[in-house]
């Protein structure tokens, strides 16, 4: 496997302090070549994503890790037009989420999630997970425009 030498622009829309932190220390002691770059709520993640306001010549992201339950606009209406949007719909976006509801999983597949995963509360497996997910979809999996 060749060693990528172009940076992952990773975009985290998640509202909880300590998830960001988590994911941040993931990050940063995984792969440093990748850049999280993050938002806290489903109206700032599609600004984000349309390059809107403060966020015209923000990178465009390579993948999107999403939690669900978000203020302002929830993940499943960010889900939704992401994949209903022409120039954004082949971002892979992983549901990184509290919730275990079967209902939910389901809603995310069907509008077009790559992956639902659901965030361990204990830090050590949270870690595990987000550097899983940077593993699979950095270093496994292509990208478009990669």
């Amino acid at each position: 496997m060749s060693e990528q030498l172009v940076p992952v622009e990773v975009l985290l829309v998640e509202d909880d302090p300590g998830d960001v932190l988590m994911t941040r220390e993931a990050f940063a002691d995984h792969k440093l070549r990748n850049h999280l770059n993050v938002v806290s709520d489903g109206v700032e993640a599609l600004a984000y994503l349309r390059g809107e306001g403060e966020y015209a010549g923000a990178p465009r992201p390579d993948l999107i890790l999403l939690d669900l339950n978000l203020p302002r606009r929830d993940g499943r209406e960010v889900l939704r037009e992401v994949k209903a949007d022409e120039r954004l719909r082949r971002i892979p976006i992983v549901v990184l989420t509290t919730s275990e509801a079967e209902e939910d999983v389901l809603r995310s597949y069907d509008l077009h999630a790559n992956a639902y995963i659901t965030k361990p509360v204990d830090f050590d497996r949270f870690v595990a997970v987000v550097r899983h997910i940077d593993d699979f979809f950095v270093t496994v999996a292509r990208l478009p425009g990669q």
